[in-house]
């Protein structure tokens, strides 16, 4: 099979490997879809994120789908030729935070493209059998990937309780953001209100369910959410860009006894926020790492189509043979380019 490995920093190698065998307990995947995650372009740029850091050649992605080709020896319940969302963290199973339910906090977890794991940017991958979901057969492998994402918003909106009715500020519309946004909109929330500072990121974010949208290059944010709300603020604000500016927004903009959720990493470990307002509005505020249990729930969400996640592929590559342009475009051109699918084994 082909593997495409990050060298060094923005060198890609498509080299062939061995078809991988599944242990006893996992199943064989033959990957048909994979997103270009921020995650892989801050590896392919600058070869770290925070402690994580590339000591030797790796596959990056991990936003993946695709089909059973075997199974291991003791799998049951799934069969070969299924269709398959593909989980990224493999978790212990037996720390504090496993055995409580929240197993994305589990410090030994093997998250796929996140070193020294490999990743899904490759024709076959193992996965442990609990960590492949089966998809109906109408459900796209482009959705299948992107549940990945789709599960970061969906955690972010139950950090923040959202229920029917609530009104929601996202500061950020890139792929999280707009991930968050749809998942607001099934959440039932009343108002979703989209900030960034690209025009055309805030049209999609009106496609996938924003009901007002904030331009910061032309209009000033504080303003713009206590005329949305009346003079109130939000009952619930999502920070998704990593930016220090982003988060003193979040906080003026949420209204007393609200809730302030934090998923964008910022570039840097620290960052000014205004602590009296936190206090006296009584605030919640809350960090969000990955998900868990998402998805199940994913799956049977899209599958109502409500909404249709999709709209934020931008562009497509039909082999391995296109990572390496696919992280230029993602670089080169941001304002026009939200998600990159990639397909290993063409489409």
């Amino acid at each position: 099979m082909q593997s495409a490995f990050l060298e060094k920093i923005r060198t890609i190698e498509v080299k062939e490997q061995s078809i991988p065998s599944p242990a006893s307990d996992e199943v064989l995947v033959k990957i048909r879809a994979v997103g270009l995650c921020g995650s892989d372009i801050h590896y392919y740029e600058d070869g770290k994120i925070g402690d994580f850091i590339v000591e030797k050649p790796i596959i990056l992605g991990h936003e993946a789908a695709g089909e059973i080709i075997e199974l291991g020896s003791n799998v049951e319940g799934l069969k070969k030729g299924q269709r398959v969302a593909i989980e990224p963290g493999k978790t212990c199973g037996a720390c504090v935070h496993c055995q409580s339910g929240r197993y994305n906090l589990c410090k030994k977890v093997e998250f796929l493209a996140t070193p020294p794991y490999d990743g899904a940017f490759c024709q076959y991958i193992t996965m442990r059998s609990d960590l492949v979901f089966p998809m109906p057969d109408e459900m796209s492998y482009e959705t299948g990937a992107l549940i990945e994402p789709f599960s970061v918003g969906l955690h972010a909106c139950s950090r923040g309780e959202i229920t029917a009715g609530d009104t929601v500020l996202i500061l950020g519309m890139g792929p999280i953001g707009l991930m968050t946004a749809a998942a607001a909109k099934i959440h039932g929330a009343g108002l979703i209100i989209g900030v960034d500072l690209e025009q055309g990121r805030l049209d999609k974010a009106k496609e996938l369910g924003a009901d007002r949208v904030i331009n910061i290059k032309a209009e000033s944010v504080e303003e713009k959410i206590l005329e949305f709300t009346n003079g109130v603020g939000v009952d619930v604000a999502i920070e998704t860009a990593g930016s220090p500016a982003a988060l003193n927004s979040m906080i003026s903009g949420v209204r007393r006894g609200g809730k302030a959720v934090i998923v964008g990493m910022s570039s840097k470990d620290e960052a000014a926020m205004n602590i009296a307002q936190i206090i006296n509005k009584e605030m919640d505020l809350r960090g969000v790492f990955r998900y868990h249990h998402t998805y199940p729930k994913a799956i049977q969400l899209l599958s109502e189509r409500k909404i249709d996640i999709e709209k934020i592929i931008t562009d497509r590559f039909d082999s391995l043979q296109g990572v390496k342009a696919a992280f230029e475009k993602a670089i080169q051109d941001k304002k026009n380019t939200l998600k990159v699918m990639i397909y290993p084994n063409g489409r």
